[in-house]
Parts: C-alpha cells; sequence; structure tokens
C-alpha cells in the first residue's frame, strides 16, 4: 500500500486523539521567527502542527496528499488567517520555489523519501531556511508504554514499532541535512481519557481495522492497559516531543 493512503478514514480518530506538539517547540520556534514568516507544514495530515504554528502568528501551507486527513484540516482551520491548504507531497509539493522560511515534518518524515524532500526543501526554501523534523514519542520504558506495544505486537501485524518502526540514528539526520544540526527534546507529558486513549490506538497506520475478527480481542486488550494504569478516569502517559533541526546544506 501507498504509504499515502494507510490512513484513509482515520482522519477523525486522528484529529479527536492525536496530541498536539510540546508549546516549549512552539515559543523556540517563534524566538527564531517574526510573527507573519511563512511555514510548509509538510504532511501535516489534519492540521495538529498546523494550528499551533497559526496559533503563533505564522502563515502556513499545510501539504497533504491523503484527501482525507487533508479534508478534515480544511473542515477545522477554514478561515485561519494564513492558512493555505495544498494537495501535494514530500516530493512534489506545489510550492513556488523560495516561498518559505522554514519547514516542518511533523510525526511524517519516517514516511517520506527522505532524498526527495531535501531537495524539494532546498527549493522551496528562502537563503538560510531551516528543516524541523518532529516527532512525539511515547517514552519507550515507561511501564504504560511498554503495556501499550505489547498489545500493538499481539493484535497488528504492520506494527513495526513507533513511527513505523522508524530508527533515528544518526546517519539518517547526517544523510539528510549534509551538515550540522541540532537534536532538541521538549516534555510533552500526555492525559488520556479511555475513549480518546482508544480512539488514539485507533489513528495509527498499523491499528487493526473494526471488520477484523480479532478487533474485540484487541479492543478489550486495550481497555485492559487503560484500567490497569488509569486513576480517576484518566491515563498518564509519558511522551516527548523530539526535534532534529537545521539548515540543509546545498547538493
Amino acid at each position: 500500500m501507498d504509504s499515502t493512503a494507510k490512513f484513509s478514514g482515520k482522519q477523525a480518530d486522528y484529529a479527536a486523539a492525536r496530541p498536539s506538539y510540546a508549546a516549549a517547540f512552539l515559543a523556540h520556534l517563534a524566538a527564531l521567527y517574526p510573527a507573519g514568516a511563512a511555514a510548509a507544514d509538510i504532511g501535516s495530515g489534519t492540521g495538529k502542527l498546523t494550528a499551533q504554528l497559526l496559533d503563533a502568528g505564522f502563515s502556513v501551507f499545510a501539504v497533504e496528499p491523503n484527501d482525507d486527513m487533508r479534508n478534515e484540516a480544511e473542515r477545522l482551520l477554514a478561515g485561519r488567517a494564513g492558512f493555505v491548504s495544498v494537495a501535494g507531497r514530500e516530493r512534489a509539493t506545489g510550492l513556488p520555489s523560495g516561498s518559505v522560511d522554514f519547514v516542518t515534518a511533523a510525526q511524517a518524515f519516517h514516511w517520506f523519501d527522505a532524498a526527495a524532500f531535501r531537495r524539494e526543501c532546498l527549493r522551496i526554501l528562502r537563503p538560510g531556511g531551516r528543516v524541523f523534523l518532529v516527532w512525539n514519542n511515547r517514552v519507550a520504558d515507561a511501564p504504560v508504554n511498554v503495556e501499550t506495544f505489547r498489545v500493538f505486537r499481539a493484535f497488528c501485524p504492520g506494527f513495526r514499532g513507533a513511527s513505523n518502526g522508524f530508527d533515528a540514528r544518526a546517519a539518517a539526520f547526517d544523510d539528510f541535512f549534509g551538515g550540522p544540526y541540532e537534536r532538541l527534546e521538549f516534555p510533552n507529558p500526555l492525559t488520556f481519557s479511555q475513549d480518546s486513549f482508544l480512539r488514539r490506538a485507533f489513528s495509527a497506520s498499523y491499528a487493526l481495522p473494526e471488520t477484523h475478527s480479532a478487533f474485540p480481542a484487541y479492543r478489550q486488550a486495550l481497555y485492559e492497559v487503560f484500567d490497569r494504569f488509569a486513576a480517576d478516569g484518566l491515563l498518564a502517559v509519558p511522551n516527548v516531543t523530539e526535534v532534529y533541526a537545521g539548515v540543509l546544506r546545498a547538493d
């Protein structure tokens, strides 16, 4: 399956239950760029980071290839000043050359053709523009996350680890940036109700579909994880916003 189709039909769960990114990361961007600066948010999905960039005062080209996800972002963000929705992808955004001050890719780089994305960033960025590769990462050794991942491994054949099993090794970023870059980490603890915890799980690319015969057992296993670790009806999930950022060295 083309990766752009993996989230078809998941837009409601994604918009409802996927977390936003750490406020400290947005403050970091605001310290680097003035209000009104132009951003390209590539693989923008339902607009989780896009909305935060707009709140920070930036103009945002939200570039998303999946129709369901892009339409949901348009429904949620229509009329927001500075919001432009674009049907494009990492290798062909459709944006004019030299049109943006910085590029973000939130929870998306692991799906990209990195070399093609690099070329496109070099084309659309103004001189000195940075790229920010962003993830919300659940703290892997936290007991609640260990048990949640155990359920995914047991029931979801497509589960290869968080972020599609992306291995954030230095080589991947060395190749992409072609020069110096920085790794930033911002605490971003999450709190879920039972409903949002399940919907977060169901929004994943690898989630077992409701039509699968094992879905009731899968859902029950997730209920059991929630009940084991929740307190007063809420589940705290250790999580960080992790960012790799730098100026791309020209080819």
